[in-house]
């Protein structure tokens, strides 16, 4: 039994509802059950099922239309359509709509679980030969990485050759691109995955508390210690660090972590003895860490330590191919969150502004644009009206009222290049050629 396996049944009767999901709960699988269509779809719209049974016969929503709409949200459910009143005309219909299979009532348990075995073992066979997603269970939590592109396609390659390994590896790619979810992902295909997963941004802690946050302090070694701490490294005994921008550490920091890195030991802030620590280290960054070498701001020696094995995450300006898939899964996760109607798609224009959209905050950007749509959407498609103007604005080149107001390009304009410079404002300053305070002031004037 696939653990991941969630089934939906769907039944006005309470008898066989009640009888179904007792058979299948007992057998270990996690099933929902709903009185009625409305209800069902509900569920399966808040939630992520693989296999769903669905009574033929209805009050208000009947079988026939159930699998129309469940396939409409997502083609990959597998959907068995049961009655009492099956006939040739009945499974033909069902069959044309996309259902697996059906079974007549009563059905008996053994019937009733070797089909489900039989749709185990055909998804299983799917996801190993479809290859648009790396799904992983992380902690307990199901994660999906997605894609299709040939790009992606070699990442996953990669990480399945990576991951039953203790090298070091650094991750390297543009803010957004799923840099920390590449980490756990080779965590969770790792020996090590039963063991913890620990990250460290880099980028967000004071140099001062860094060394004690890593490695831990004696009481006493310093103003505020007042008791002895062990630190994230320790802590990651016998699993995963991942250091998230690593290139924003300062190079006393730098030699401490390559010496851990090394020795497989550390010394706590204030102490005299060191301790042993077994830790696969991952490190990710946006920045150009050859550069930073050779401008004394990263050590070389670090530098071939971590990279032993570098893996690059493409921008998803590179891999348009994989906005279809994303922007769908992203629609089943934010969905979840509404009470009223729920979203299942967009239209052929809204797909058209999202491929043609440079998307500079990469797949995070992606992701906020769709939950923004989501939320806004009055319909059960997203229509253009509910993503950013920023967005719609790259698809309108033609005349009349689709030409943008200067101010309108100028603001795309700066965010994209703030994008790009991951907003260091001086960078960007330099880039569009006006000063500092210029910048600060469009900033504030155009809410970026």
């Amino acid at each position: 039994m696939d653990e991941s396996t969630k089934i939906l049944i769907v039944d006005d009767d309470e008898i066989y509802r009640h009888t179904y999901a007792l058979i299948l709960a007992e057998n270990g699988y996690n099933v929902t059950a709903a009185a009625n269509g409305e209800k069902g779809l509900e569920q399966l719209y808040r939630g992520f099922y693989s296999i769903v049974f669905v009574d033929y016969r209805m009050p208000d929503m009947d079988g026939v239309e159930f699998l129309r709409r469940s396939k409409a949200f997502d083609p990959s459910i597998d959907v068995v359509l049961i009655t009492a009143f099956a006939t040739i005309e009945t499974a033909v219909e069902a069959i044309k709509l996309g259902a697996y299979d059906y079974l007549n009532k009563p059905t008996k348990a053994e019937k009733l679980l070797a089909l489900v075995k039989r749709l185990e073992e055909r998804q299983q066979l799917l996801r190993r030969t479809a290859g648009h997603a790396l799904n992983l269970d992380f902690d307990g939590t199901n994660l999906s990485i997605i894609g299709v592109s040939a790009k992606m396609q070699e990442i996953f390659e990669i990480i399945s050759k990576i991951a039953p390994t203790d090298s070091t590896v650094l991750i390297l790619g543009e803010s957004g691109t799923g840099k920390e979810l590449i980490a756990k992902a080779i965590h969770a295909n790792s020996l090590r995955r039963k063991n913890p997963f620990l990250t460290m941004d880099c980028g967000t802690l004071v140099e001062s508390l860094f060394e004690s946050e890593l490695f831990g302090h004696v009481k006493g070694s310093f103003t505020g210690a007042i008791a002895t701490k062990h630190g994230a490294f320790e802590l990651a005994h016998a699993g995963t660090f991942f250091f998230d921008e690593i290139g924003n550490i300062s190079l006393n920091v730098q030699a401490k972590i390559l010496r851990a890195i090394q020795e497989k030991e550390i010394r706590p802030v204030g102490g005299i003895k060191t301790v042993e620590v077994d830790v696969r280290v991952i490190a990710a960054t946006n920045l150009d860490l050859l550069k930073a070498v050779d401008e004394g701001r990263f050590r070389e020696d670090l530098y071939y330590r971590l990279s032993v094995i570098p893996l690059y995450l493409p921008p998803l300006r590179d891999r348009t191919e994989d906005i279809p898939d994303l922007v769908n899964h992203f629609i089943k996760r934010f969905a979840m969150k509404k009470r009223d109607n729920i979203v299942v798609g967009v239209s052929d224009k809204t797909m058209e502004y999202l491929l043609h959209y440079s998307w500079p905050g990469n797949v995070r950007e992606l992701s906020n644009v769709i939950e923004r749509a989501v939320v806004l959407e009055e319909d059960t498609i997203i229509h253009p009206e509910s993503l950013p103007m920023h967005v719609r604005g790259v698809m309108k080149q033609g005349a009349g009222d689709d030409l943008l107001p200067l101010s309108e390009m100028e603001k795309q304009h700066i965010r994209y290049v703030l994008h790009k410079t991951n907003f260091n404002i001086s960078k960007a300053a330099r880039i569009l050629k006006i000063d500092r305070k210029t910048l600060y002031d469009k900033i504030k004037k155009y809410d970026l």
